[in-house]
């Protein structure tokens, strides 16, 4: 990937290649979007660069005197090749972006792969393609906020805490001294708050801007026109408080804020000016001088920004990351108005040449983005389209059921007894004849007793081992949560038994090979996932009236999932999986039997900051399926319509409640049901006991199940990549 850097001796930037940071636990890799040159700090740091050796000690006096203390105790030689082995080597830019989690690292439940977050920190959220970044230095970007208008999240966070340490109150008065990037965002912050603002800075077009956005009155600092103004606004008692937020090496602007600022009033100190403060007059008015330091609490601890140990908010309400995620709120909500200070978005690629055009004073600008192009070359940027192989299933399965006594009842054993379970499938079970629910187990004594009970399971435990190793047990049912389906899976293969696992079969393509590994091990492939969906009679009655087609079809499938309760397990998303990776296979295997035939492409996209998918699946006849996952749609809408067209027909399901069939000459309108949704878990179960029984395939090809788990992962790449995903069989 590549990162700008500078090379401090010698003030050489670079756009270099460098490898991709690895993703550890405790944070994401980000892959950035748009990131914010800082025209103060960053131009600083570039300038002090091109300096001579006298120049940079002159300016970093507090690094020459651990200079001066290294040469008293390691000598001048050793210290002068530390020294010079130190300048001498390239270090990073940057600490402000917005970007995409693109891989999520052990410990992290807040955001899933695709969100969009945006990134604080001098060695985390760096001019680079991707950056790793701990929990504490991100945050999720609210619904609407644009890429580029969330890469301002740091530096706002910066503005925010000197805006915190100020205290200001409603219909008080405050002079901003520096009407930079930092000193423009002040100025808004302070206004939204209710505080009359007066800004001051040499540069006329920047006082415009200022009071564009909310100043009272600008001026230049020796203009009498900021000292009438602060006069008139404050009946002549000065302001509440002063903000430095300017730089440079003069001391006007300590010497303005002791001058303008009232009795006993607060001077904040943002950026980086001189600070030789005239005794007499700050001793006279007994100013409060106050360090803002950059984004907030938290800054500069290494157990909050790197190990992720938060402070409670009962103890400190604003932390770094808190203040990250209020000032992109307050974007949001159009309090403050970052659009106005981009002076320009450059290509990433012209990196170098911005700077130097900012260093030599070609551009002169409040803030500048650089912007990232969606894909390297590295990873598919090309013509030709990613592939994700559909695993084969395995040569050695075989065919036929284990041995058992033809007419005794199917003997089934549950793993997990949670909602989905006791209320969709042994309900249907629990009353059917020729079963025997075996035994129960779960991780939590009780619940085991609870289905035992309300179902009549002959034991209830939590030993799986035992279960597995009952030969009594034809089958076993996997209804836990997402993230044990694939591993329970396997060993119930391996154990030879029938399986019937919920839905989704693996969350990694390394989870469905393993389940694949276990077939081909031990022969045994008498597995379903429970898509009960194309089991569905009002769907199997629509799909045979509807006809066999010669041509294309045009599917578009409607899924108004709705929001999710707080505290529900499917919000995490770091251990279980994305919301579409738990739940999108329903629809991928409904589209896919409506079309009789497997994906052979996977094309997404998402809307920025939420679930919202778009989901685009290509088959080998050209017919395409379009899955629409929404999560903001009304409550009262149905939950699931769809629509097939192809060869002058029109088949519609209404939400399994009712559908129809047009041909161009009549029409076919199934009876409406008249109670519960009727969604296939009936049929699907009865299949799966008779296939268990008599030894007959299974409801589902296993190749089927495959192709659809495989297209569903898919959705994961397709985002992250930004194109079509191809989906090549295995050989």
């Amino acid at each position: 990937m590549k990162q700008v850097v500078q090379n401090y001796k010698s003030g050489e930037l670079a756009l270099l290649d460098v490898p991709v940071p690895g993703c550890k636990p405790g944070g994401v890799l980000v892959r950035t979007a748009y990131s914010l040159i800082s025209t103060g700090t960053e131009l600083m740091k570039v300038s002090e660069a091109g300096m001579s050796m006298l120049g940079k000690a002159r300016s970093r006096p507090d690094q020459v005197a651990k200079v001066v203390q290294s040469v008293a105790t390691n000598g001048v030689p050793a210290t002068y090749r530390k020294v010079m082995g130190k300048l001498d080597s390239y270090t990073p830019l940057g600490y402000s972006l917005c970007g995409v989690v693109e891989q999520v690292g052990a410990g992290i439940d807040d955001v899933k792969v695709g969100d969009l977050v945006a990134c604080a920190g001098n060695e985390h959220a760096l001019h680079a393609e991707l950056n790793w970044v701990p929990k504490n230095l991100y945050a999720p970007v609210p619904d609407g906020l644009a890429p580029r208008h969330a890469a301002f999240g740091t530096v706002g966070s910066i503005a925010l805490q000197g805006v915190r340490q100020g205290e200001s109150r409603l219909g008080e008065v405050a002079l901003v001294i520096g009407l930079g990037l930092i000193g423009q965002l002040v100025v808004q912050l302070l206004a939204a708050s209710g505080v009359r603002v007066v800004g001051v800075d040499p540069d006329p077009v920047r006082c415009e801007l200022a009071e564009r956005l909310g100043a009272a009155a600008c001026g230049d600092p020796a203009s009498p026109a900021v000292e009438s103004a602060v006069a008139e606004l404050t009946d002549g008692h000065g302001v509440d408080q002063v903000y430095l937020a300017a730089g440079g090496g003069s001391n006007q602007p300590v010497e303005l804020a002791a001058r303008l600022c009232r009795d006993r009033g607060r001077v904040v100190d943002i950026g980086k000016c001189r600070l030789d403060l005239p005794w007499n007059a700050y001793y006279e008015k007994e100013l409060d001088v106050r360090f803002s330091r950059s984004y907030g609490p938290g800054r500069y601890d290494p157990e909050y920004e790197i190990e992720g140990r938060d402070y409670p908010i009962g103890y400190v309400r604003w932390t770094e990351r808190r203040n990250l995620a209020c000032f992109l709120d307050l974007v949001a909500r159009g309090r403050v108005d970052v659009e106005p200070l981009i002076t320009r978005t450059a290509a990433f690629d012209d990196a170098v040449e911005t700077y130097q055009s900012l260093k030599d004073g070609d551009l002169k600008a409040v803030a500048v983005l650089f912007r990232y192009p969606e894909l390297t070359e590295e990873e598919g940027a090309s013509a030709e389209a990613p592939a994700l192989t559909v695993p084969a299933v395995p040569s050695g399965a075989k065919r036929s059921a284990p041995l058992r006594a033809a007419k005794r009842p199917v003997r089934l054993a549950f793993v997990g007894a949670g909602n989905y379970a006791t209320s969709m499938l042994l309900p249907h079970l629990a009353r059917r004849d020729g079963v025997d629910l075996s035994t129960v187990v779960t991780t939590t004594a009780l619940s085991a007793a609870n289905a035992q009970r309300k179902f009549g399971f002959g034991k209830a435990t939590t030993d799986l081992d035992a279960v597995l190793g009952d030969a009594s047990v034809d089958a076993v049912f996997v209804v836990t949560r997402h993230s044990s389906h694939a591993e329970l899976t396997r060993k119930a293969l391996l154990a030879g038994k029938a399986v019937f696992v919920e839905k989704p079969l693996a969350l990694t393509e390394d989870e469905l090979t393993g389940v694949l590994a276990a077939v081909e091990e031990s022969g045994n492939d008498r597995l379903q996932v429970g898509f009960n969906r194309r089991f569905a009679p009002l769907l199997q009655e629509a799909r045979k009236r509807f006809g066999d087609r010669t041509g294309p079809a045009s599917l578009r499938y409607l899924v108004n999932a709705g929001r999710l309760d707080h505290g529900s397990w499917y919000l995490q998303q770091g251990t279980e999986g994305s919301r579409f990776a738990g739940e999108g296979g329903h629809f991928v295997d409904t589209a896919s039997w409506l079309l009789g035939a497997d994906p052979v492409s996977v094309y997404a996209l998402a809307p920025s900051g939420n679930e919202d998918l778009q989901v685009v699946l290509g088959y080998p006849d050209g017919s395409t399926a379009t899955l629409s996952y929404v999560t903001a749609g009304a409550a009262g809408f149905p939950k699931e319509t769809l629509d097939l067209v192809a060869d002058g027909k029109v088949l519609q399901l209404d939400d399994f409640v009712r559908t129809s069939v047009y041909d161009g000459r009549k029409r076919w309108v199934s009876s409406r049901l008249p109670k519960a949704r009727d969604k296939g878990q009936s049929a699907e179960l009865a299949a799966f006991v008779r296939a268990v029984r008599t030894g007959g395939p299974m409801p589902v090809p296993l190749g089927s199940l495959v192709a659809t788990t495989t297209a569903t992962l898919a959705v994961r790449a397709a985002l992250t990549g930004g194109a079509p995903v191809t989906l090549a069989e295995a050989r």
